[in-house]
């Protein structure tokens, strides 16, 4: 059976021996390197496996002191080549991908010759667990990042990777960096973080890394270095994997099934021996390669990979006009956030208005604490801190916008009032600076109408916290022009936010979805179905959070304020809830410690038609489904991809569902809802 992959970039296993001073034999140095630099990394594929394993052959042939693998410059390894997986037509297949890649890397566990991983930078998946076989390990501290995600793609570490952890850094650690860590928006380990959890047995500067790397081992061949590795504690094992899956099943409730796999062996690692294990890994592989979550996992990946890198409809770039200077209009909480990120990713003066003084100083000490904040947590250096300082400003005279290029308002949601500051600052800035808008749900054709300049407008939608989730919505208006969508293009580049166009349409993609997803989810609470049942409607899906955990995260006014720009909009699909107008009136939480408050409760008017579980969640991704095809019916996006990568990067959706459409798709919703896919079979989905 042929395993050969007609996509592989080949990441070639080049060797060559290296005299080390001190060691009377030479070393054995194999550099992974696919010939592109470190924007294209490393991966295995067969190819790469083959190369790999031939090279191994070499290295021992050559009776060295020593065999190190590294990677070609910033890059070690990111893992298997995922191009393969969709191509693979039978379990067979996908049973022998798991085989190759442990044997292959076995050669380096069991080598009578000491083995050493010099991980120079990025390692994930397949790299990592490459790294795992070698008998030590050192890591540059210039390392992007080191992970296991296996889990959030929808298969598990399938090299060794759920035996070898547990029993090199415990099973906490493990836990977290197989399961956790995956779940959690894909977490990453920096350096520091591996090497104080054990991962790697020396942590070194990346200025001299292979030098250094190759003394340091030559020291342990030596005998003049001993590593010593802390006793795994075993007695508590059991008991972390317990509440690992109480855990699991509170929070996704069966919807990722490669988490309990991973938990299974984790299990195992505990007493198994390492050749059992491993068998498991890799029936375990094989299984989940050809589930449909692995399928939308994949997909899911591609989009943030791939798509959200080249924005579909983005004019070219070359159009772009250069950003000197930065006017941020408000300088509240939303406001004081995206001056420190403009100017930590510009590096460019920002200044803030505000209507008084105590407003603008109040925004300053924001950025202020936070600049602090990172500093005293080794985040940023004492340098780039008082740059920073130096960069960010405030002022209650707008005249400060005169010399600004790129100025963004991030005032109270009312069309009025950011009219009001358009048809102000247009008085003040250059013809040729362009006005962009945070709005969330407001007209950019309409705020920008009545102008002299409308065609300079744009929204720039960010999501909350600003900091951490990725996705800005760029809303072009009926009169923006190429050149201030390019300059909104390059300058969310330089944020680096995943962009994605969006036609000015009510409330957009992510909040239009949410909205009309939480509605259904609340209409069905105002015809009398109990709020613990409604909440807890979705939970097969896996979702991040509950449907009243994330009411409760954007706001019941804020949400209640866009529902009702929505229902103006399209008031045959988007109600308006007046319980969730008691409730933002009111102001008290929806859920505390995880639970219904009973204060809540209490405020509503109910109907008498309680609708079961299954009911609130068909209703809702039927609702989905409906909106979706509006949504491309209407030119919101360009195609289903661009909603889903919204959902993904906007809202937390998981890579299990593939965002939304593909788990749409594939349980019939779409078809019976719209009467078509939104997805061809066999993207994001497995083989017709």
């Amino acid at each position: 059976m042929s395993l050969a992959a007609p996509n592989e970039v080949v990441t070639k296993a080049l060797l060559r021996l290296v005299n080390v001073p001190g060691l009377d034999r030479p070393a054995a140095l194999i550099t992974l390197d696919n010939g592109f630099d470190h924007k294209k990394p490393n991966t295995l594929g067969p190819g790469g496996l083959t190369s790999l394993d031939e090279a191994i052959t070499a290295a021992h042939a050559a009776r060295p002191a020593f065999v190190a693998v590294t990677g070609k410059p910033y890059i070690f390894c990111v893992g298997a080549d995922l191009t393969g997986l969709p191509l693979l037509t039978d379990r067979a297949q996908a049973l022998e991908i798991g085989q190759l890649g442990h044997r292959v890397f076995a050669r380096l566990k069991d080598s009578d010759v000491p083995t050493f991983a010099f991980v120079n930078g990025a390692a994930m998946g397949g790299g990592l667990e490459l790294a795992l076989h070698c008998h030590y390990r050192t890591l540059s501290a210039g390392a992007a990042a080191l992970a296991l995600p296996e889990v959030s793609l929808g298969i598990i570490p399938g090299w060794g990777g759920t035996q070898l952890l547990p029993n090199l850094v415990g099973i906490p650690a493990a836990t977290q960096v197989i399961i956790q860590n995956p779940l959690m928006q894909n977490k990453m380990l920096k350096p520091k973080q591996a090497a104080e959890m054990g991962l790697a047995d020396v942590l070194l500067e990346p200025a001299d890394f292979l030098e250094r790397s190759l003394e340091w081992a030559a020291g342990v061949v030596r005998g003049e270095l001993t590593v010593t590795r802390p006793e795994v504690d075993r007695e508590m094992w059991d008991g972390v994997l317990f509440f690992a899956k109480q855990t699991l099943d509170a929070r996704l409730h069966g919807a990722v099934p490669s988490a309990n796999r991973a938990l299974e062996l984790l299990g195992l690692a505990k007493e198994t021996d390492f050749a059992a294990g491993t068998a498991a890994e890799d029936e375990a592989l094989a299984d989940l390669i050809f589930s449909p979550e692995l399928r939308s996992g994949l997909y899911a990946f591609d989009l943030v990979q791939r798509r959200a890198k080249r924005p579909a409809g983005a004019p070219d770039r070359d159009l772009a006009r250069p950003v000197t200077k930065v006017g941020i209009v408000g300088a509240g909480l939303m406001a004081s956030q995206l001056a420190l990120l403009f100017a930590r990713r510009l590096q460019v003066p920002v200044v803030l208005t505000d209507l008084d003084q105590a407003r603008v100083d109040k925004g300053l000490a924001y950025v202020h604490e936070q600049i602090e904040k990172a500093v005293s947590k080794g985040r940023m250096d004492k340098g780039t801190a008082a740059k920073l300082y130096g960069l960010v400003s405030g002022s209650v005279d707008k005249s400060v916008f005169a010399d600004a290029d790129f100025v963004i308002e991030a005032v109270f949601e009312d069309l009025n009032v950011k009219k009001q500051v358009w048809a102000e600052l247009e008085k003040i800035v250059t013809p040729e600076a362009v006005l962009a808008t945070n709005t969330s749900s407001l007209s950019v054709t309409a705020m920008a109408k009545g102008l002299e300049h409308p065609e300079r407008v744009v929204g720039f939608h960010f999501f909350n916290p600003v900091a951490v989730l990725p996705l800005l919505e760029i809303v072009r208006g009926e009169q923006t022009d190429d050149a201030t969508l390019a300059t909104a293009f390059a300058v969310g580049k330089q944020l680096k936010k995943s962009s994605v166009l969006v036609k000015d349409a009510p409330a957009f993609v992510v909040n239009r979805l949410l909205t009309r997803f939480l509605g259904t989810v609340f209409a069905a609470v105002d015809a009398g179905t109990p709020l613990e049942v409604a909440n807890n409607a979705l939970d097969p899906l896996g979702l991040p959070m509950r449907p009243l955990a994330l009411l409760q995260l954007v706001g019941p006014a804020v949400a209640h304020h866009v529902g009702g720009i929505l229902h103006a909009a399209f008031p045959d699909r988007f109600g308006v809830s007046e319980n969730l107008k008691r409730i933002a009136e009111a102001g008290k939480p929806i859920v505390v410690d995880d639970k219904i408050n009973a204060e809540v409760a209490d405020l509503l008017v109910v109907g008498d038609q309680p609708l079961t579980a299954e009911q609130v969640r068909q209703n809702a991704l039927d609702a989905l489904a409906q909106e979706i095809q509006l949504m491309l019916d209407e030119g919101v996006v360009a195609e289903a991809q661009d909603i889903d990568l919204c959902l993904i990067l906007g809202a937390g959706w998981p890579f299990h569902l593939g965002g939304v459409t593909p788990y749409l798709d594939r349980t019939g919703t779409t078809e019976r809802v719209t009467g078509k896919r939104f997805l061809p079979a066999g993207i994001a989905s497995l083989p017709a």
